[in-house]
């Protein structure tokens, strides 16, 4: 008996690439790694970037990175062959793949994902604010003890 169902996965990749990468060489790698998904009977579902931002823990020399968010689905070997081309980029400081649930879908992902950052955002914004409450009030009471 032949299988002619390809077991395809969901898959997560978080990118660094070099911050002085060109939005050629961004769109150059994505192509490419699109092609590879493809190549593997798989698909993008979402591609997203999240822009330059500073890294914890400086690579190499950079002290910042652009980073790309993506999601898809393909053969588990995609995922081989992705790593194997982002190591022969120069470009690419970092990256990471998650293999996903396979009993939840991209788009429930992704909207679970969302709704999980903007909670993360909305607690730093709290955080913030009453940090600088308790700054203003160190002021105020500083202020009234020198008086």
């Amino acid at each position: 008996m032949e299988k002619t169902e390809v077991l395809k996965r969901p898959y997560e990749v978080v990118v660094l690439m070099h911050p002085d990468s060109t939005l050629q060489d961004q769109k150059d790698l994505f192509q490419k790694n699109k092609g590879i998904i493809q190549g593997f009977q798989g698909s993008v579902h979402s591609l997203e970037t999240w822009g330059k931002r500073t890294l914890a823990n400086p690579i190499g020399k950079s002290r910042k990175a652009v980073y790309f968010h993506c999601t898809f689905e393909a053969q588990p070997a995609a995922v081989a062959e992705l790593e194997r081309t982002m190591r022969i980029n120069d470009k690419v400081l970092r990256f990471m793949h998650t293999k996903l649930d396979s009993r939840v879908s991209l788009s429930k992902f992704m909207e679970n994902f969302k709704k999980g950052l903007q909670e993360s955002a909305q607690r730093e914004r709290e955080k913030e604010a009453k940090m600088q409450a308790r700054r203003a009030a160190a002021a105020a009471a500083r202020a009234s003890h020198d008086e």
